[in-house]
């Protein structure tokens, strides 16, 4: 089993950043790509957006709403992911969770979500 933990949320003011972290634990010997989710208000699980994904070689993808004012990085020797995102606003507003995928397979596995509100 992998654990996530989340951290780094909160509310922030239009224009603000914030960075999330996410440390993950437990069977991770093959720990291929981590990265970033967000479900929007009112939207469902399988409705989760992809915002950003590095893979353990370092490749990065990002999303089209996000490219630009957001970086992901990634400290293999902690098992630990950042999300910097700036110049946020309220379309930015969701629940972000943390991914990891996993061995042969690359078998997903989630962190509990942090929410993000980005209001005056």
């Amino acid at each position: 089993q992998v654990q996530l933990v989340e951290s780094g949320g909160g509310l922030v003011q239009p224009g603000g950043s914030l960075r999330l972290s996410c440390v993950a634990s437990g069977s991770i010997f093959r720990l291929y790509a981590m990265g970033w989710y967000r479900q929007a208000p009112g939207n469902q699980r399988d409705q989760r957006e992809l915002v950003a994904r590095i893979t353990n070689s370092g490749s990065t993808n990002y999303a089209d709403s996000v490219k630009g004012r957001s970086t992901i990085s990634r400290d293999n020797a902690k098992n630990t992911v950042y999300l910097q995102m700036n110049s946020l606003s309220p379309e930015d507003t969701a629940v972000y969770y943390c991914n990891a995928q996993v061995g042969i397979k690359h078998s997903d596995y989630w962190g509990q979500g942090t929410q993000v509100t980005v209001s005056s």
